[in-house]
């Protein structure tokens, strides 16, 4: 194999063009991969590990407030959909339909669900008879289709990988502060796992989903300073137990309509730990979430004992880590290095002959490409050490750049400017008209984040219309 054929090909700069580079990134790391069904993409192996890993994650979070799973059909007929008007209206144009089923003519067209409040409702209704049923605490992990025009790996694709939680409650509060928590839930999933700083608030009445009472959301900033929504939360009130006639006898002997919310994280966030991580030399995986934590590769493996110690060290740490050994004979040093920096892995563990007449390893860390030597006997707590080290700093070098790109402004001028210079997110105080919120994404094509739940006072007036303004809103593109 010749030397130009040895190295991982270079992928677009990030700095030219962040889009390319993306999706780069997610070919060449090994994520995931086109397919001839149009819009729709194969999450490889590689990229599927960090999906189950947040799946894991969440799932273990979601139980231990409370939740369990469950499964609903993939079909949800059209009278059913039509059940609820706003919400119906929200996803008419993304909805795809059955139409024929074994040869012959469907009576009623049935829908790929793009989200399953309806089905789900339809079920709780036949489940709830009394207070005492309450609440009912579920959740699915499933996909969805989505006819989306414009489609990018793992942001936006037709069909996607999610979790859909659905619960209803006895009194409004208890609904209302069931959709808090889970906000809370992905905000752990999202800083903790992911390592990357949420920004969490109320979507104004225009960016709610369709059919709720209130949204929440935790926003995440992007490194070309593009937002991402990576996690709603949803209040429903009412709003589909009275279509779907989901009534329970209350505790004064009285029927009642239950209180609904909802709530999703999709493989999105596979997305946003490449976009708020990744760098020229590839994808950058925070260790909690990484497939592989530590890859050994071994120095002159062909040389006496290099593999026998190599298979040693693995054999040690397999137990308390995701570790690799890459005992490749077929590729050079050089290409492994860059092979699996390439996909992030954290930790590299170099071990060759000298290394091993020292009773040393050489660690070399993903995130910032510092190197230590490591005596072997301190090899197991080191890697211990220096994963919580590297999980740290990432999530602090996000916080940096959602830090640098922060500003605020006091006219719609201003917000213009700030969004041309420093791309990322723009506060602002705001009236509440959504005339104004309207004027905002015309002039700058940033629609609003959210209304934060720390609110700040900038000014007393809202930048556009000049009126009273009382709350504080922040202002982002988004992917």
């Amino acid at each position: 194999m010749g030397k130009k054929e040895e190295f991982v090909k270079e992928i677009t700069n990030i700095e030219d063009d962040f889009a390319k580079w993306y999706t780069d990134v997610v070919i060449k790391a090994d994520l995931a991969d086109y397919t001839e069904t149009k819009g729709c993409i194969a999450i490889k192996p590689y990229g599927y590990a960090i999906w189950e890993n947040i799946k894991d994650y969440a799932d273990k979070k979601f139980k231990e407030v409370g939740i369990t799973n469950f499964y609903m059909p993939l079909l949800i007929p059209e009278s059913m959909l039509e059940k609820e008007k706003e919400h119906v209206e929200g996803f008419a144009p993304e909805v795809a339909w059955v139409t024929i089923g074994g040869g012959e003519e469907l009576e009623e067209r049935l829908c790929i669900r793009p989200t399953s409040e309806t089905i789900i409702s339809t079920m709780y209704a036949k489940w709830v008879k009394s207070w005492r049923d309450l609440p009912i605490l579920g959740n699915q992990w499933c996909s969805v289709l989505r006819w989306e025009k414009e489609t990018r790996p793992f942001l936006r694709s037709r069909e996607f990988l999610w979790q859909e939680g659905h619960t209803i409650h006895e009194t409004a509060k208890e609904a209302e502060d069931r959709t808090l928590l889970m906000l809370d839930v992905y905000a752990d999933v999202i800083e903790n796992l992911l390592a990357i700083p949420v920004l969490k608030g109320k979507k104004t009445k225009k960016e709610q989903f369709a059919g709720a009472d209130s949204t929440y959301t935790v926003e995440t900033l992007m490194k070309d300073g593009r937002a991402l929504q990576a996690g709603t939360s949803h209040y429903f009130g009412q709003n589909f137990s009275k279509p779907f006639n989901i009534k329970f006898q209350n505790r004064e002997g009285k029927e009642e309509y239950v209180y609904q919310t909802s709530w999703g994280i999709t493989t999105r966030l596979i997305g946003a730990v490449i976009m708020a991580h990744g760098d020229n030399r590839g994808l950058k995986l925070p260790p909690k979430v990484a497939p592989i934590q530590a890859v050994i590769v071994p120095i002159a493996q062909h040389k006496e004992g290099v593999l026998e110690k190599s298979n040693e060290i693995f054999e040690e740490l397999k137990s308390n880590y995701r570790v690799k050994l890459d005992d490749r004979d077929n590729y050079s040093t050089g290409f492994k290095f860059n092979d699996w920096e390439m996909r992030g892995v954290p930790v590299r563990i170099e071990i060759g002959p000298k290394d091993i007449e020292k009773g040393v390893a050489i660690l070399a860390r993903r995130d910032n490409g510092e190197k230590e030597t490591v005596e072997l006997k301190n090899l197991n707590i080191r890697l211990g050490e220096l994963l919580n080290e590297i999980q740290e700093n990432m999530f602090k070098a996000c916080e940096k750049v959602r830090d640098e790109r922060t500003t605020v402004a006091y006219t719609l001028d201003e917000i213009a400017e700030n969004l041309e210079k420093n791309q990322g997110y723009v506060k602002t105080m705001w009236c509440g008209d959504q005339a104004c919120e309207d004027k905002v994404k015309e002039v700058t094509g940033a629609p609003s984040r959210c209304m934060p739940f720390k609110q700040e006072h900038l000014a007393d007036v809202c930048p556009v219309c000049g009126k009273k303004a009382t709350k504080m809103i922040v202002w982002g593109r988004q992917y």
